[in-house]
């Protein structure tokens, strides 16, 4: 019979592009890695690793072992959830990844809540952004993402989860504003934006770009909290989710005003759509919809 954990440890391999990250990720020494590999070559009867530019990449044989990989973790996701429906208890872990913003803002009550009703649940979450989450929960190393629309991957189901309204952040003590805050009286103004990388930085761009203008970011930043402290500072303006200047978010030396024309972005559930939903992720996505009004 096949091991599974041997199976896991070369899809491992290949993704980490190491014996030695591999063995790190699994917090095993890397013989024990390499007895793994050479233990299922020999039981499948061929090689599955070579080396291409000091990084481990499959053979032919190990890619079509990959594909198969991925209908055993299927299977196996299956057994877990049927199983996991005889037991009152929820238990497991499951990996989410959304902004910084979300973690911020939006995920504290839901983990709490969570963390009361399931005290053995694990969720873990990660921040980032979303091509790199799309990528994760598309090659399974990720349950779901809470991500800024828009995604474009077949492979992945995306349910909306809330639209939020973007605001101009501007430092409190400014005078002599116009009633409307547009993109023609941002564009003329030092701006610190979200880092291009960003799906919520591009939806900026465009609503600039449709009113054929062109911002001009002094400081583009990867932390809504920095980007708050140095608007308070007098640094410039910005364009923010409401999320992240309103209710728990406010902050004493900022002023927040709505755009014109409006401006707000879609969050949405990301998933795998032939992974199989156990118990505790369905909790998850439970507490999501409900805090989200779903």
């Amino acid at each position: 019979m096949l091991n599974l954990d041997h199976l896991r440890t070369y899809a491992l391999i290949i993704e980490t592009g190491s014996f030695s990250g591999a063995a790190e990720r699994l917090g095993l020494s890397q013989p024990a890695i390499s007895l793994q590999v050479r233990q299922l070559e020999q039981r499948l009867g061929v090689r599955l690793v070579e080396r291409v530019a000091r990084r481990a990449a499959p053979t032919p044989a190990g890619l079509d072992l990959l594909a198969q990989i991925r209908h055993v973790d299927a299977a196996v996701e299956g057994v877990m959830t049927a199983m996991a429906a005889h037991s009152a208890d929820v238990t497991g872990r499951v990996t989410l990844g959304t902004g910084a913003t979300a973690c911020l803002y939006l995920l504290p009550h839901i983990l709490r809540s969570l963390r009361v009703r399931f005290p053995n649940l694990s969720v873990l979450v990660s921040t980032g952004n979303t091509a790199d989450f799309v990528k994760a929960v598309e090659g399974n190393t990720m349950d779901m993402a809470l991500v800024t629309l828009p995604v474009k991957r077949r492979a992945l189901v995306t349910t909306p989860m809330l639209n939020d309204e973007f605001v101009a952040v501007i430092p409190r003590h400014e005078t002599g504003l116009p009633a409307r805050i547009t993109p023609a009286f941002l564009a003329k103004r030092e701006l610190v934006l979200f880092e291009p990388a960003a799906n919520t930085r591009v939806i900026i761009d465009q609503w600039f770009r449709d009113a054929g203008h062109a911002p001009r970011p002094v400081m583009e930043l990867g932390s809504v909290e920095a980007i708050k402290e140095m608007v308070a500072a007098g640094l410039g303006c910005s364009i923010l989710p409401a999320m992240a200047v309103t209710g728990p978010g406010q902050h004493p030396e900022l002023a927040v005003h709505p755009l014109y024309p409006r401006l707000q972005r879609t969050l949405a559930l990301v998933m795998r759509g032939d992974k199989p939903v156990n118990k505790a992720m369905r909790q998850v996505i439970s507490a999501i919809e409900q805090r989200t009004g779903n």
